[in-house]
């Protein structure tokens, strides 16, 4: 009996330990490009603004992108840039600092290059 209730107490500890299933959470902004802009120059500003932003507090595990459309129907913006975190909770750490940090210092140098006035905050979870 105190095999089986032990048992018992062990799977149980085990079911709560385990952590709730985590999804990233990714910003995706819809960007415009200045009259003087290149990739090469936007994807400079980008990873000049990455830089700033993993100096940040929640912002050590960010990841971006560049998307250019190749066969995309853009009905805003000629490119896409995306941010992806970890998770919800570091997210949030990184953009209720955002203001007057670092990384908004890089974003406001970059507006005559491009501008990104549009985004969106998504949910991701990866299909198994």
């Amino acid at each position: 009996m105190k095999t089986f209730l032990s048992f018992i107490i062990v799977s149980m500890l085990t079911v709560m330990a385990v952590p709730a299933h985590a999804s990233t959470a990714v910003q995706i902004f819809a960007c415009e490009e200045g009259e003087n802009a290149s990739e090469e120059k936007i994807e400079e500003l980008a990873s000049k603004w990455l830089k700033a932003a993993k100096t940040m507090k929640g912002g050590a595990n960010l990841q971006a992108f560049i998307y250019y459309p190749s066969a995309a129907n853009m009905k805003t913006g000629d490119l896409l840039f995306m941010v992806q975190a970890p998770s919800h909770a570091e997210w949030g750490q990184f953009w209720d600092g955002y203001k007057d940090s670092p990384a908004e210092k890089a974003d406001a140098e970059s507006r005559d290059i491009v501008l990104c006035p549009d985004s969106n905050l998504f949910e991701v979870v990866k299909v198994n």
